[in-house]
């Protein structure tokens, strides 16, 4: 697994191909919208995915866990699709995820879906939270003072491959903002050419892209942009 290893902010991060950011100075590990029972939220109004979307998000938080070993996960808002989700988790889920926050600080920065959630598998919910000279939040702000990591956004982008367009989720930063992808399966994305993305970042913007073992650096201007 080959990921792609920066600077932010002054601090050294590494973004890998499952979604999540590594900070080794500081034994970090962050991830950005889990969507945590979105499945059993959309059901409930007669919209249907398949059912184990909690399952198969858990099992990658899991894998990240274990490669990493991270003394502090940071979980940048949305990590629940709504505010009843917590009460939803299937036994088993509760569980693998309450075994995961064993040990560990574990931050819950809340986010648009879930800020009504209660903390009751344990960890700290908060609005904001500062790791070095990063604030970690939901959602980027066009007038943050300081280097911030957030998510919200479930950042993609599109590059031509073998004369086809190929999208992948990715992680996209300038020297001001890093957001994150969505980490939660079966959570879509928006272009990083969207003007709502676009009116964050600055022109030079980076683009890391997500591979199955290989995260892709590229710079805006080799990025194709949405069709029209």
């Amino acid at each position: 697994m080959s990921a792609a290893a920066f600077s932010f902010g002054g601090e050294p991060v590494i973004a890998t191909p499952m979604g999540a950011l590594v900070l080794p100075d500081h034994a970090a590990l962050v991830v950005a919208d889990l969507h945590l029972e979105k499945g059993s939220a959309l059901a409930r109004r007669n919209r249907l995915l398949p059912p184990y979307d909690t399952r198969a998000t858990l099992e990658r938080l899991a894998a990240a866990v274990h490669r990493w070993q991270p003394q502090v996960v940071v979980c940048l808002g949305d990590s629940f699709h709504d505010g009843g989700g917590e009460a939803r988790l299937d036994p088993a889920d509760r569980d693998a995820l309450t075994n995961l926050m064993a040990g560990r600080t574990w931050i819950w920065v809340t986010g648009n879906h879930d800020r009504d959630a209660a903390g009751a598998l344990g960890g700290r919910v908060v609005t904001s939270w500062s790791l070095a000279a990063l604030t970690c939040r939901h959602q980027a702000e066009a007038t943050a003072d300081t280097p911030e990591l957030s998510g919200h956004f479930h950042p993609k982008a599109a590059v031509a491959l073998y004369r086809r367009r190929l999208s992948r989720p990715c992680f996209v930063e300038d020297d001001r903002r890093l957001i994150l992808p969505a980490f939660g399966a079966f959570t879509g994305g928006l272009d990083v050419f969207d003007p709502a993305l676009t009116g964050l970042l600055a022109p030079h913007f980076r683009a890391h892209l997500l591979g199955r073992d290989t995260v892709h650096t590229l710079p805006a201007a080799a990025l194709l942009r949405p069709r029209r």
